[in-house]
């Protein structure tokens, strides 16, 4: 059911795997690098034709601070910070409290709403487009940064949900009964017993919806129109319309908007793969 673990393998299989892993691992970073050296490459490189070669010249520098000074870069990058971190905190918050509710209480109507959370994450957001495009026009948040974080947290809730609630549902329910009995109230028991355990699921959920909300293309532009509300990854988009074949700087501002998300990844490393890995082994 599981494969075999590589070290179990035969001779050839794991020498085999060691020749094609770094293989892999530079067809993986091949466009990444030949983003990189486009985003240093001047603009004559790339009116010449030499886009593929080495650079002639590097502009490292200059095209980096191009992309702040001839564009609203900055401005889109705060957006998407003014996005992203509030879905954070909302989205984790009600899935916490919601995950606590459907994995401890037992009542009739539990395993419907479960299954309501779920099955909101299988509907394409192809056809919540127009609907949900009216709804924010009729409300007055179309083109504004509280209607896109509000939307991304209704949208993200029900996997967040889904996420803690199998966490909980895990964890002993010995400790909420002895907590119980001690005549701990229940906000106590939510608060100081169960989130300290989930803590490490909290990380990992915090990461996971930060970079999926961060690298948010499709309500980007379904939300927004003007450039005052747009998040960085419509920007770099609009940057392509305003630069038109200047891809040195379209490129730069691709890399700039790639560093959050893998610095939040790096920085909560030890508690992300910990949440991912936390019951698999007893």
């Amino acid at each position: 059911m599981f494969p075999r673990p590589i070290e179990q393998s035969s001779a050839p299989v794991r020498y085999g795997y060691q020749a094609f892993l770094p293989v892999a691992l530079i067809l993986w970073l091949l466009p990444l690098l030949a983003i990189f050296l486009t985003s240093i490459r001047s603009a004559k490189d790339i009116n010449s034709g030499n886009v593929f070669g080495w650079p002639s010249e590097f502009a490292l520098i200059d095209n980096y601070t191009a992309v702040f000074t001839q564009s609203a870069a900055a401005q889109y990058m705060w957006n998407s910070v003014l996005i992203t971190v509030p879905t954070v905190a909302i989205s984790v918050a009600l899935a916490c409290l919601a995950g606590y509710a459907l994995a401890i209480y037992k009542f009739r109507v539990a395993l419907p709403l479960f299954f309501l959370f779920v099955a909101g994450n299988f509907i394409p957001f192809q056809i919540l487009m127009v609907p949900v495009r009216d709804m924010s026009v009729q409300t007055g948040l179309y083109d504004t940064i509280t209607g896109q974080f509000l939307f991304h947290a209704a949208f993200q809730t029900g996997f967040c949900t889904l996420f803690m609630r199998n966490f909980i549902k895990a964890l002993p329910f010995d400790l909420v009964e002895s907590a119980r009995i001690e005549g701990i109230a229940e906000w106590k028991i939510f608060w100081y017993v169960i989130l300290p355990l989930v803590r490490p699921a909290i990380a990992a959920l915090a990461v996971l919806i930060f970079t999926f909300v961060w690298n948010d293309f499709f309500w980007a532009n379904v939300l927004t129109q003007g450039e005052a509300a747009k998040p960085i990854t419509a920007g770099v988009r609009a940057l392509n319309g305003q630069f038109v074949n200047n891809w040195h700087l379209v490129s730069a501002a691709s890399l700039l908007a790639a560093i959050p998300p893998v610095a939040c990844f790096f920085l909560m490393q030890k508690h992300f793969i910990s949440g991912l890995t936390m019951g698999a082994v007893k």
